[in-house]
């Protein structure tokens, strides 16, 4: 987890030499940003992230020699401590689900501010996942689609998933939802201490390594429509 007031280290990844070099430049202005390095593909980012070792790295999605899905798979397995925040012009069901697959934590479209893409970055590097409204309802969109047609029964959540208890499920649910830890123990009435035992378990379980990962595993196996029931630990 970041510690308040630490400067955080990024990589800014983007073939767009525009957009690139704006990026370095609005994101270096901000007192608690360092831009360690700027690649132009996804090769590039990859070397730079392994010879400058950042807390996160703004990757954009579609790039030459490595696109950004790729780029994030080598990243998340070679430099799982790297958070990995998804930059786009482009928007659909298929792209954000296969950038979470991958290991990213945040996807946003480039039209956000800043302090959005900032706070995306940060949030990401302390192990939380953020997204644009837009990405949010775009896996809503998949969720109610064709990955909705592997849970056990139409129309029903596979709350029985890879073993995942009913109240488990329901905490995957929250989080798909975007509710943060506080968030769901008040909604659920319980402890955050007892929330954040039921996450480890939920991550070990559904084999997700951040909450990014939860979150397309919970839209895969319809999670996100569960209703969560306030009621004993």
């Amino acid at each position: 987890m970041t510690v308040p007031g630490r400067t955080l280290r990024i990589v800014v990844a983007d073939d767009q030499a525009s957009v690139r070099e704006g990026l370095v430049v609005l994101l270096g202005a901000l007192p608690d940003i360092e831009v360690v390095a700027s690649a132009a593909d996804g090769r590039q980012a990859v070397d730079l992230v392994a010879e400058h070792r950042p807390d996160a790295i703004l990757l954009d999605l579609h790039m030459p020699v490595l696109d950004g899905i790729e780029a994030t798979r080598l990243l998340t397995a070679a430099s799982p401590q790297v958070a990995i925040v998804v930059l786009t012009t482009y928007l659909d069901d298929a792209s954000v689900l296969e950038a979470l697959r991958a290991g990213a934590r945040g996807y946003l479209t480039k039209d956000a501010d800043r302090k959005e893409i900032a706070h995306a970055l940060r949030a990401a590097s302390d192990g939380l996942a953020v997204f644009d409204p837009r990405v949010h309802a775009a896996l809503m969109n998949a969720a109610s689609g064709a990955e909705a047609n592997a849970t056990a029964r139409e129309g029903e959540p596979d709350a029985a998933a890879d073993g995942l208890t009913q109240r488990e499920a329901e905490i995957l649910a929250l989080i798909a939802q975007g509710l943060t830890n506080p968030e769901i123990a008040g909604r659920l009435f319980l402890s955050t201490h007892t929330v954040k035992s039921h996450i480890s378990r939920i991550f070990s379980k559904t084999g997700s390594r951040d909450r990014a990962a939860a979150i397309g595993y919970a839209h895969r196996h319809g999670l996100d429509r569960l209703r969560a029931q306030p009621r004993g630990h």
